[in-house]
């Protein structure tokens, strides 16, 4: 059995009580077999006041507390027409309390849907909530502008893109989580769960004659960054027990699964927004005085075999990538309307102060090597987006000299606007070039080592594979980070690439594929990049106010005609939101996040000229303690490098972790209870919510004879969504075609590149060269034209048929066809009665070689196989007990139907 296991709240239904003085909220575990209750008073005008009923409450005890609540607060004694306690709403979930300038408020979630299932542990998105005013009316303080805060505070639509888990920790990542459980409970102090009345139960299994099974459940604290409602519960956190508080991230969650010869593979991308200098596209630019930048973004990608649920017993893998904006003081004035306005840099950064507070947060969290992948444009003729990248190199330079040359940041410019602008060059190969480059380097998670099949077939490039390897698997060391401008359409596109070659290795390393290695048109990378848009889609809709515009697509140079009117479109969608609704935007997330907190002696938000000085702290003031600019890194950093200080057990993160001893069969732990809920009446709906897009009922094609492995390279015609649009099949592959001989692979010095300097005149080289290499190209192409047309007649016949029809057919397609013809003729008359044939009958039958284990087997006859006494026994026993016959029960389910009893009703 497992030393260590994640403890699951036991606050997931709630029912909140009313009555004139007090709210009573009562949380109840999944099997309602638990209770607590949490008592709000609603005499205190502005003031919060809770208290934590500390005792864990069974059913029956329940059941008498809200009976004494409902007699002591009835108006008359005996009077039973109007009860003095009222059930107000049910919930699944506490967002949190806010105040602005009366009263508290409790936001608690009344609807939710699931959206994911990993290892057991079910991921929720919110999809309602209820925003309730606690004091009563009587002793209720008016203003006049609550309403308005009110109405900003629900700008922040909860109900889009908000994710949760009972018992699954969001903010971290899997690497962390599995990694923190195999580290058992020697990581921090531990506790007993239960109070000693309850720990003596335990001792039933001693007078069975069994010992006692106890696993120590770990409690961690969350990773603050990407909590969104942490500041929602900072009045009452340490006051209430931990299981009250839900923690909730903002970002994407979307799960896929792949069918690999009817073997379920789970593919989930899972993204969390950082809740710090959080904001709207042109509002939000650059870094504020801590390292936090705008629109980070940490994406990670899930993939494990779904055919075995438990974190111990399964195998998991995943990769993590970052992007976010350009780690220096920048902005642009929105004041002018204009599509693209200026890039200013606000504030001059000699020693690169912001840019190593940032890449500080960056190494404590994943390690080294931290690889930066610039995509903004070098080349322009008016400075725009250069001004951005000759700033951040010289600051990467700079932080270097200080650092280890093993642990130095690697700095990767490439131009891909411009890149994609030519003609020559497919800029997918060359994203494919520096993911694989940074895939080596970076390594990926996975929690198993190394299978026997890889001995069996090795590949020269797994034995370059960077990350650090343990005894069970291996870990993820350093992480990528990509950037453009806003962070959308080409950071997108790149890290779909970089997922699309860490996917490969994850699914060499668990087995799936013979190499590491994933084609395009094929149902698996299909599969993902369908998930990627939908990620894209979802990150652009919150910092950009639309859909992508540029997708991967539009970057293989397949996208249909139509593709560019709806570009237009989310252009236009885009402009407008960034115009019109970003400044509302911003002030309902700066209210949520707390940044800004009302008070009647200070301005309101919506008098404020900016909100600048509320995201940089240390601007009203001088810093007590100035960072060293040579030793910019964080105490004891490179002690544990390359691997995360973070995940490293040091004293800091001992205090973080907390263990609890509890009986193997507590719900608390029992994540196989959890999810299935064996010992009590569901249905499917319930137990599979999840309607996740399928790889073999969405892409795979559905004519017969075609091969369903997902790793096969489909044609457009063949597949079962319209890759290409609406033009016709033999045009978009000629244009195929066309486009892959017209594209020569990139220049392998290029992939990775430790300059930012200029390079005009490099640039101007490169545009000399391809003008003189365009010439004979358009000459060939018009030759092929020609060709095209003289064979078009013949490329169809082929593609249809297989074969053209002005070929004579070879003599192996002559013998096969008169056999075929052979059988034809003679399965109608010959009869199997159970005798001899004729010899002369014989001659004219076709003797068919049998293929199956059995050797009398064949399209007249099967013998029936053989089977031993062991298998007949069970076979036995299942039939006697359909019939009413069931046999003595094992001791063991008899210990555990009387542990479920006890806990249940005693």
């Amino acid at each position: 059995m497992p030393l260590s296991a994640a403890v699951i709240s036991d606050v997931q239904k709630l029912v909140l009580y009313e009555t004139r003085a007090r709210y009573f909220l009562v949380g109840s575990n999944q099997a309602q077999t638990k209770h607590r209750v949490l008592k709000i008073d609603r005499t205190e005008p502005k003031d919060l006041v809770i208290i934590d009923d500390k005792h864990v409450y069974n059913q029956q005890e329940l059941r008498e507390l809200l009976g004494r609540l409902e007699l002591g607060n009835r108006t008359k004694i005996g009077q039973k027409g109007s009860s003095g306690l009222s059930r107000a709403v049910s919930a699944c979930g506490i967002v949190g309390f806010v105040r602005f300038l009366e009263g508290y408020y409790v936001i608690l979630i009344t609807k939710k849907r699931k959206m994911a299932d990993i290892g057991g542990h079910s991921i929720y998105k919110i999809e309602d909530t209820n925003m309730i005013y606690i004091p009563n009316d009587s002793v209720r303080i008016t203003h006049p502008d609550e309403a308005r805060y009110v109405r900003i505070f629900q700008n922040v639509d909860l109900s889009s893109n908000f994710y949760f888990s009972y018992s699954y920790d969001l903010s971290h990542s899997l690497q962390y989580n599995l990694t923190l459980l195999k580290t058992m409970c020697d990581l921090g102090k531990t506790e007993e769960l239960l109070p000693p009345s309850r720990q003596d139960s335990f001792d039933i299994f001693e007078d069975e004659g069994l010992p006692t099974q106890v696993i120590h459940g770990i409690i961690n604290e969350p990773y603050a960054k990407y909590i969104w409602n942490g500041k929602l519960f900072e009045k009452i956190k340490d006051s209430v027990h931990p299981n009250w508080l839900l923690h909730i991230i903002h970002g994407f969650c979307g799960q896929s699964k792949l069918l690999i010869y009817g073997r379920p593979v789970y593919v989930t991308l899972i993204a969390r927004r950082s809740s710090r200098f959080a904001g709207t596209r042109f509002l939000k630019r650059g870094a504020n005085c801590e390292g936090d930048v705008a629109n980070e973004v940490e994406t990670e990608q899930i993939v494990h075999d779904a055919s075995v649920m438990s974190f111990t017993a399964g195998s998991y893998s995943s990769y993590v990538q970052v992007r976010g904006s350009v780690p220096l003081y920048w902005s642009q004035d929105i004041s002018t309307m204009m599509p693209k306005p200026p890039i200013r840099l606000d504030q001059a950064d000699p020693y690169a102060t912001v840019a190593a507070l940032h890449f500080d947060q960056m190494l404590k969290r994943f390690g080294s090597p931290i690889i930066i992948l610039n995509l903004v444009k070098k080349r322009e003729k008016r400075k725009h987006e250069k001004i951005l990248s000759e700033e951040l190199y010289p600051a990467v330079i700079n932080l270097n000299q200080f650092l280890p040359p093993e642990h130095c940041i690697d700095y990767i410019a490439w131009d891909m606007a411009r890149y994609t602008k030519s003609k020559l060059c497919n800029v997918l190969d060359r994203l494919g070039l520096i993911a694989e480059n940074v895939v080596r380097r970076t390594g990926f998670f996975v929690n198993r080592a190394d299978l026997h099949c890889h001995t069996l077939r090795p590949d020269e490039r797994w034995g370059d594979l960077g990350g650090y390897l343990t005894a069970c698997g291996r870990m993820q060391t350093g992480v990528l980070r990509t950037n453009c401008v806003d962070c959308l359409d080409r950071t997108n596109t790149a890290q779909f690439m970089v997922g699309k070659c860490a996917l490969a290795y994850q699914l060499y390393a668990l087995g799936m594929v013979d190499k590491p290695r994933l084609q395009f048109d094929t149902d698996c990378v299909r599969l993902f990049e369908e998930l990627y848009e939908d990620h894209g889609d979802t990150l652009s809709l919150q910092y950009g106010g639309s859909q992508l515009v540029h997708r991967v697509k539009t970057y293989r140079k397949i996208a249909p005609w139509t593709q560019h009117s709806k570009d237009i479109m989310q252009t236009l969608s885009r402009y407008y939101s960034n115009a019109f609704s970003d400044a509302d935007r911003q002030d309902a997330i700066n209210l949520f996040l707390q940044v800004f907190q009302p008070s009647e002696s200070c301005p309101h938000l919506w008098e404020l000229p900016t909100d600048f000085y509320l995201h940089q702290k240390n601007t009203m003031m001088l810093p007590h303690d100035r960072r060293s600019y040579t030793f910019w890194w964080s105490e004891d950093l490179l002690k544990y490098l390359p691997l995360p200080y973070d995940e490293a057990p040091c004293e800091e993160n001992k205090r973080r972790v907390r263990g609890r001893r509890m009986n193997h069969y507590d719900e608390g732990t029992d994540i196989y209870h959890e999810f299935f809920r064996p010992y009590e009446l569901s249905c499917f709906d319930d137990s599979y919510c999840v309607a996740m897009t399928n790889s073999a009922r969405e892409f795979m094609p559905k004519t017969v004879g075609v091969d369903p492995s997902p790793f096969t390279v489909r044609k457009p015609e063949e597949t079962g969504k319209s890759v290409l649009g609406s033009k016709s099949s033999r045009e978009e592959a000629m244009l195929q075609r066309k486009t892959a001989a017209s594209a020569p692979p990139p220049h392998s010095e290029e992939v990775v590149s430790s300059s930012s300097e200029d390079d005009s005149e490099e640039e101007r080289e490169d545009e000399g060269a391809a003008s003189q290499r365009s010439t004979p190209i358009k000459l060939a192409e018009v030759m092929e034209s020609t060709r095209m047309q003289e064979d078009g007649a013949r490329l169809a016949a082929r593609e249809i048929y297989g074969l053209c029809p002005c070929e004579s057919p070879g003599e192996d397609d002559i013998q096969i066809y008169q056999k075929f013809a052979h059988l034809g003729q003679n399965q109608h008359k010959v009869e199997w009665m159970g005798q001899v044939a004729e010899p002369e009958q014989r001659e004219s039958v076709i003797n068919l070689t049998p293929v199956s284990q059995f050797s009398q087997d064949s399209i007249y006859a099967v013998q029936p196989p053989n089977v031993d006494k062991a298998s007949r026994e069970v076979f036995e026993r299942h039939i006697q007990t359909g019939r009413g016959l069931v046999g003595a029960l094992h001791r063991g389910d008899v210990l555990m139907y009387r542990e479920y009893i006890k806990n249940r009703y005693m």
